[in-house]
């Protein structure tokens, strides 16, 4: 089994053999940067295994991006109480622009911290149910709507992490 700083269970994995985990790869399992391993990395965790320290670093770095998205008081969305690490090309949809032009905002081979809500005061027939997709990295939010299967997806909130948080600190004043 590969190993990996979160704690995911490689046996357990969708892109089994194409992946070698984080640490065997230095954080690169998809090819792309996992924010998680670079905020360990960057706070001088011991990747080597063993080191209790990186799981403190990623839980308080989920709780900063849960305040976060809390903070945006999206209205039908539920509390954020947990994100999960997922690799980009599940959570990169494809939007359409204002023209018509197609764009996709993230890496497809990032490990992003990322979940799906399903919206709050739905009709029971609404089928398929409206969700939220949240997914950020170290600068960015994004949350977006999509019918359940990722579906029609809109843009509700792209904003930075750094503005976010300032709008944090000024309402705690």
């Amino acid at each position: 089994m590969s190993k990996t700083l979160c704690g995911i269970d490689c046996s357990d994995c969708l892109y089994d053999g194409s992946c070698g985990g984080c640490i065997e790869t230095g954080g690169r399992p998809l090819g792309g940067d996992c924010m998680l391993f670079r905020a360990c990395s960057r706070k001088g965790a011991n990747l080597c295994g063993g080191n209790e320290r990186y799981l403190d670093i990623i839980a308080k770095l989920k709780a900063e991006v849960i305040a976060e998205f809390n903070a945006l008081g999206i209205s039908g969305m539920p509390e954020v109480t947990e994100l999960f690490p997922l690799v980009g090309d599940i959570v990169n949809f494809e939007y359409i622009l204002p023209g018509g032009a197609k764009a996709k905002f993230f890496d497809d081979t990032r490990i992003y911290l990322a979940a799906q809500l399903e919206k709050s005061g739905q009709p029971a027939d609404d089928v398929p149910p409206a969700c939220f997709g949240l997914v950020a990295d170290e600068d960015y939010l994004m949350v977006c709507e999509y019918v359940e299967g990722g579906g029609d997806p809109k843009i509700l909130a792209f904003l930075r992490r750094d503005i976010v948080r300032r709008k944090e600190c000024l309402k705690d004043k």
